[in-house]
């Protein structure tokens, strides 16, 4: 394994002590409604919408067409459509987005292209004197 490569993996393997329980593969596509509860990694074209409370790590080779709704993403390759995280964005070299993107937290690697509305809200409740 390349030196590349086992940094990738160990990005993705700090995420949470989860497991990922579905991969849709590099050269796969599928077209329609993704619901999950648990970690999923998508290498392939998605058309549609997804929703999960946890997390969802698109790959470099993702090219994704949704509406999203997850607790956190995790996105290296190309976007289009409407993402909403409960958590967190973490946007890593070479994604390309284009749509909005509403988060209390959102992480931009350097390199990583940007063409969204972006919203930030407060994750937590704010305390009034």
């Amino acid at each position: 394994m390349g030196r590349k490569e086992k940094r990738g993996l160990s990005k993705d393997s700090n995420i949470q002590s989860g497991e990922i329980r579905a991969f849709l593969g590099d050269g796969s596509k599928f077209e329609g409604t993704l619901v999950f509860d648990d970690i999923v990694r998508m290498d392939g074209h998605f058309q549609g919408s997804i929703t999960s409370t946890d997390t969802l790590i698109a790959g470099q080779t993702a090219q994704i067409e949704a509406d999203i709704r997850v607790g956190t993403l995790i996105l290296s390759g190309k976007f289009k459509g409407t993402i909403e995280a409960q958590n967190k964005v973490e946007l890593r070299a070479p994604a390309i987005v284009e749509g909005t993107i509403q988060t209390p937290v959102l992480v931009v690697e350097e390199g990583v292209v940007i063409n969204s509305s972006i919203t930030m809200t407060a994750s937590t409740p704010t305390i009034s004197d």
